[in-house]
C-alpha cells in the first residue's frame, strides 16, 4: 500500500436551528461589505431566501440576489453571474442553495476576478496555479440541501454545454470562508429532494470508504457519515420538520465531502456524464446504479463492507449490504432504472466516454476498461 497523500479539510462551519441569522456577522468575518446572494430560480422567491436578504438589508449589507443557476449549471449561467458581480461591485458572494447553487456561486467567485476560461482550471495536476489567486472573491455557504457537501468543497462541478461534459474546477481559495448548515432552511425541501440528496451523501461516504486511496482520517469520517444517513434519511423523508434528523444530515453531506478527499469511484463517473447528457437529479441518479457499481466492485470491496456493516448495524456481509441499499432506495422512492427517471433510449457511447474521462474513475476499487464500463453502463439502463 502506498502510505502518501495529500490532505486538507474543511473550513469554520456555525451549525444549529436558526443560525440563519448570523448571516451578517459570517459577512463580516469573511470581510464581505456589499455581497451578491447567488441562488437558483427555484429558491429565489421562497421565504427562506427573502428573510436571508432581509438579514443582510438590515446589517447594511443590501440585498442583490444572481438566481439565473440550471440544475447543472452551465458556464453560460457563470458568465452571467460574473457579470453582476462585477455590475454590482460586489466583494464576496453568499452561496445560498443545494449543490447547483453552490457549485455555481463558488465559481462566481472564483471567476471574477480572472481573466482565463474556466475551463483552463479544471482540476487536472497544477492547472489550479494558473489562477490568480490575489483576485479571487470570499464566498459564504449557506446550504439548504443535505446532500453533495459543496458548502465544505475547494471545486465545483460545471457542465460544459457544447460538449454537454460535467468538468471539475479546483482551487483551494473556492473552501467558503464560513459555513451556515442551519437544519430549518432543509425543513421545505420535497420529499424527492430530500431522497436524492441524502443518497448523495450516503454515495460519497460509501465510495470514499471503499476508495483503495490511503486517507485513514477520510475513512473513518465515511463510515460515521454512512451511519447518519441510515439511521436519519428515512427519518426525514417521512417527517418534514424533524429537525433532529434533518440537522444529521447537513453533518452526513459535510462529511461526505469531506470523505471524499480520499476518492469517488464508478457511482460518479457514470452519473456525471448523465447528469451531463440528460440534465437528470445528480443523487438520484447516484442511488439509481449504486447497486450496479456494488456488484461491479464486489470482489474488491466485500471484506470492508462486511467490516462496516458490523458497524452500521448490517448483517449478511456484501450481500447484506447490498439488499440495504435496494431497501433504503425502495423506502424513499428512488426509480430503479435510468428508464424509470425518463433516460429510455439513451446514448451508451457518449456515457461510456464521459465515465472513462470523469476523474472519479481513479478512486474506484476496481479498474474502470472500455469493456467493463460498457457493460456497468448495460445494467444500469
Amino acid at each position: 500500500m502506498n502510505l502518501t497523500g495529500n490532505w486538507s479539510y474543511p473550513t469554520a462551519i456555525r451549525f444549529g436551528a436558526g443560525r440563519i441569522k448570523e448571516i451578517a456577522e459570517a459577512c463580516a468575518a469573511a470581510g464581505i461589505s456589499k455581497p451578491l446572494l447567488v441562488t437558483d430560480r427555484g429558491l429565489a422567491g421562497l421565504p427562506i431566501t427573502q428573510t436571508t436578504l432581509d438579514h443582510l438589508e438590515a446589517a447594511g449589507l443590501g440585498r442583490a440576489i444572481y438566481s439565473e443557476v440550471d440544475p447543472n449549471p452551465t458556464e453560460a449561467n457563470l458568465g452571467a453571474g460574473v457579470e453582476a458581480f462585477r455590475m454590482g461591485g460586489h466583494d464576496g458572494v453568499i452561496a445560498f442553495g443545494g449543490g447547483s447553487g453552490l457549485d455555481l456561486a463558488k465559481m462566481v467567485a472564483f471567476m471574477a476576478g480572472q481573466t482565463r476560461p474556466v475551463w483552463d482550471f479544471e482540476d487536472i495536476g497544477d492547472w489550479w496555479t494558473r489562477a490568480d489567486a490575489d483576485a479571487i472573491a470570499p464566498n459564504i455557504a449557506v446550504p439548504t440541501t443535505a446532500g453533495t457537501g459543496s458548502e465544505v468543497g475547494r471545486a465545483s462541478v460545471l457542465t460544459n454545454s457544447a460538449t454537454h461534459e460535467k468538468k471539475i474546477i479546483f482551487h483551494p481559495k473556492v473552501l467558503p470562508s464560513v459555513v451556515i448548515a442551519d437544519p430549518e432552511l432543509t425543513v421545505g425541501m420535497p420529499k424527492a429532494i430530500t431522497a436524492g440528496t441524502g443518497m448523495d451523501a450516503f454515495a460519497h461516504c460509501f465510495e470514499a470508504f471503499c476508495s483503495p486511496h490511503y486517507h485513514p482520517m477520510s475513512q473513518g469520517i465515511a463510515l460515521e457519515g454512512m451511519r447518519l444517513v441510515k439511521e436519519n434519511l428515512p427519518r426525514a423523508y417521512e417527517v418534514a420538520d424533524d429537525l433532529e434528523a434533518r440537522a444529521h444530515m447537513m453533518s452526513a453531506a459535510m462529511m461526505g465531502a469531506t470523505a471524499f478527499q480520499k476518492g469517488l469511484g464508478a457511482i460518479h463517473a457514470i452519473s456525471h456524464p448523465i447528469g451531463a447528457l440528460y440534465n437528470t437529479h445528480h443523487g438520484t441518479t447516484n442511488a439509481v446504479v449504486m447497486q450496479a457499481v456494488l456488484d461491479f466492485n464486489r470482489d474488491a470491496i466485500a471484506d470492508r463492507l462486511a467490516m462496516a456493516g458490523a458497524y452500521l448495524g448490517i448483517e449478511g456481509g456484501f450481500d447484506g449490504f447490498r439488499a440495504f441499499v435496494g431497501d433504503l432506495n425502495a423506502t424513499l422512492g428512488i426509480p430503479k432504472s435510468l428508464a424509470e427517471m425518463g433516460v429510455t433510449d439513451p446514448d451508451r457511447a457518449a456515457i461510456l466516454e464521459g465515465a472513462l474521462k470523469d476523474p472519479s474513475c481513479g478512486g474506484n476499487p476496481v479498474e474502470m476498461t472500455r469493456e467493463n464500463t460498457a457493460d456497468l453502463i448495460d445494467a444500469v439502463t
